[in-house]
């Protein structure tokens, strides 16, 4: 295993590279990690350097896709099992996002489904992914669901580092994580993990070398 330190940029530029590669009527793409890690900034550099490269791109962010709070809530605000197991909306996500873009299907995405600051369904307008796009989501706890993922990229944080950079009042999720990197060990089941400790210089590790 080899860690190759880059600068964010690159970083960005050569998951772009291999991202574009990739052959298929749409490539569906996770960026998974606590929000500590800062998924949706990486996912969100992507877009950029695909664009660039041909290829049209679709954001959807997890956060957008939570069930309503009285699912979410059941339990308590701060329940981290909840968190882990019963927040994500897997089964929307499928139906709105994933399901589209099987081979055949329409491409026609639902970007948001569910604004959970006023815990109302955004009424959001389907939008067309053209064939050779790319979808990119990004969010925590997302590698384990069954996802029909092309390319899957786990930021991966140290526990000393995702205590320090976790909010005070986010710090009841870090049972959650803590379970999530022990029963899911995403940094195996993901194709790609980035280290992030340090955001100025995530580092790529590379297995088999």
């Amino acid at each position: 295993m080899q860690i190759r330190p880059l600068a964010p940029e690159l970083l960005a530029e050569e998951l772009a590279e291999r991202i574009a590669a990739m052959d298929g009527p749409w490539v569906r793409v996770a960026v998974d990690g606590a929000d500590a890690a800062r998924p949706g900034e990486l996912a969100d550099a992507l877009v950029a350097p695909l664009r660039l490269r041909g290829r049209p791109v679709q954001r959807v962010h997890a956060r957008d896709f939570l069930r309503p709070a009285s699912l979410r809530f059941e339990f308590g605000r701060e329940d981290a099992d909840a968190y882990l197991d019963r927040w994500l909306d897997a089964g929307a996500l499928f139906r709105e996002v994933f399901d589209p873009l099987e081979a055949g299907a329409s491409g026609l995405v639902l970007p948001t489904l569910w604004d959970p600051a006023t815990d109302r369904a955004t009424r959001a307008e389907r939008v067309p992914l053209p064939p050779g796009g790319v979808l990119l989501l990004d969010g925590p706890l997302l590698l384990g669901r069954w996802f029909p993922l092309d390319l899957t990229v786990h930021l991966h944080l140290t526990p000393a580092a995702l205590e320090r950079r976790t909010p005070p009042d986010q710090r009841w999720t870090l049972p959650a994580l803590a379970r999530y990197e022990a029963e899911r060990r995403p940094q195996d089941s993901a194709d790609m993990t980035v280290r992030a400790d340090d955001p100025r210089r995530p580092a790529l590790v590379v297995s088999g070398t």
